[in-house]
């Protein structure tokens, strides 16, 4: 099954919203988490929830380099079509 980058950055923006409780449309690419109001705890809490929904195991030290919206759904992306 093939899954678009716009699908991937869909449910990941509903999932960032959605944990942050924020409008989805305020979350664009070049957003960082920190820029929507997450905290540390917020950002593990996120990436287990994409891990859960999305089917994806992200590690510890990838989860670092991720610094915007754009990168998570790069990274993502990356993992769903493997």
């Amino acid at each position: 099954m093939a899954f678009s980058r716009e699908d991937t950055f869909d449910k990941v923006a509903a999932i960032i919203a959605a944990k942050l409780n924020i409008e989805k449309s305020r979350v664009t690419g070049s957003a960082t988490l920190q820029d929507l109001g997450a905290d540390s705890l917020d950002i593990v809490e996120i990436i287990m929830k994409m891990e859960e929904q999305l089917g994806v195991a992200i590690n510890d030290a990838d989860a670092e380099k991720l610094h915007t919206v754009d990168d998570v759904v790069s990274y993502v992306q990356k993992l769903r079509t493997k």
